[in-house]
């Protein structure tokens, strides 16, 4: 196998790729208080698809779907006030939606919104899973899986009124 072949991201790799992206864009819209177009411009030309040989290190992030990049950021982003509600009657009552790291925040936010797109919760949490695994070392991981979980039993993931048109995400 040549050194090429092995670099290049198979599609599903690139749609975690896209995620990571995903999370990232939207921990940045909280954070600088730009907007999710602003926001989907930068990393399409700053930081998407990019040859740079440093990876994600440097901030780039190589071999992402942007179609479902941009959909996610959009997504969640218009969805968020019923995609916080959902949050806030998953966690703890000790653990307001304000307390949680904004990656994490992010992150929750973005598998949701995957969730209720109609995305099956079993990838959603697996592939949210890997993406928690890339961002934290410690019990974050676990929180992800038992939020998502628990949306996912009770059928409260907030369902969007646009339909995306995207066959079975994975």
């Amino acid at each position: 196998m040549t050194d090429q072949a092995q670099t290049k991201n198979p599609p599903k790799r690139s749609r975690t790729v896209a995620r990571v992206a995903a999370v990232q864009a939207l921990f940045q819209c909280e954070q600088g208080g730009e907007n999710a177009e602003t926001v989907i411009n930068q990393f399409q030309r700053h930081r998407l698809g990019s040859s740079q040989e440093d990876g994600f290190e440097e901030g780039y992030v190589p071999d992402a779907d942007f179609r479902l990049f941009g959909l996610i950021v959009k997504g969640a982003t218009l969805a968020q006030d019923r995609i916080d509600e959902a949050l806030v009657g998953a966690l703890p009552a000790n653990w307001p939606l304000a307390r949680l790291d904004p990656v994490l925040r992010a992150l929750l936010r973005a598998a949701l919104w995957e969730m209720g797109e109609d995305t099956p919760a079993r990838v959603v949490i697996n592939e949210y899973l890997d993406v928690a695994h890339g961002f934290f070392a410690g019990d974050e991981a676990r929180l992800v899986n038992g939020v998502l979980d628990a949306i996912s039993k009770n059928g409260n993931a907030p369902k969007e009124t646009a339909a995306r048109n995207e066959p079975d995400a994975g």
